[in-house]
């Protein structure tokens, strides 16, 4: 592991412990209302995403890709479909499976998560612009594709911008254009760019839907 991917593990095992459910893995700039709000916006976004097509005998398989605690995996639990999630951070993750729920998660990170199924639906919400290095983003991305099913999407959130934007010490942007190039030439088409809309916040969901 190089060190800048363990000063970021070590970040994140450290404001998982430090912080609450919601702050550590939410915006650290809102009190616990407000972030209420904001996990309940991107929640309910997702689920329109989604749709509302599983059933207890059609469930669909989801993936939650940097769970963090695992607020996403236990709200889609809830919606009836089946749901594996992983972080990097034992902390989040020893948080997350003593809240139950119902997800099966794992200690692992983006580069490294395998699965012998491809998923109907595989998430990453608010962790790849934390990843700073473009060999390992691009790995991730490129390892999260490959777990999508044909005509399965591929659900990840960042800002629909044209420039590369760099915010404090833990966060990047990237151009809309460098997801494309990274992501469509495996099969995967952009469909869709859902902004969360709130308050000055201008990251959303990038949709790819798997059409090969």
């Amino acid at each position: 592991m190089t060190d800048h991917r363990t000063r970021s593990h070590q970040y994140w095992d450290t404001r998982h412990r430090e912080r609450d459910d919601l702050a550590s893995g939410g915006h650290i700039g809102l009190d616990r209302p407000g972030n209420e709000i904001f996990y309940a916006q991107r929640l309910g976004a997702l689920l329109t995403l989604i749709g509302d097509l599983s059933s207890p005998e059609a469930p669909l398989f989801v993936l939650d890709a940097g769970c963090g605690k695992g607020h996403f995996a236990r709200g889609l639990t809830r919606c009836g479909h089946r749901v594996d999630a992983f972080d990097a951070s034992p902390e989040a993750i020893t948080q997350a499976r003593a809240e139950g729920g119902g997800p099966r998660y794992s200690v692992t990170g983006l580069t490294d998560f395998r699965s012998p199924w491809p998923y109907d639906i595989v998430l990453c919400v608010d962790v790849l612009f934390h990843v700073l290095d473009d060999t390992e983003w691009a790995a991730a991305l490129h390892n999260l594709a490959s777990l999508v099913r044909v005509s399965g999407r591929l659900i990840l959130t960042d800002e629909d911008t044209s420039e590369r934007t760099a915010r404090g010490d833990y966060i990047l942007h990237r151009p809309t254009a460098a997801y494309r190039k990274e992501i469509e030439h495996l099969g995967l088409t952009h469909t869709r760019f859902q902004p969360y809309g709130f308050r000055e916040n201008l990251v959303g969901f990038h949709v790819f839907t798997r059409t090969r």
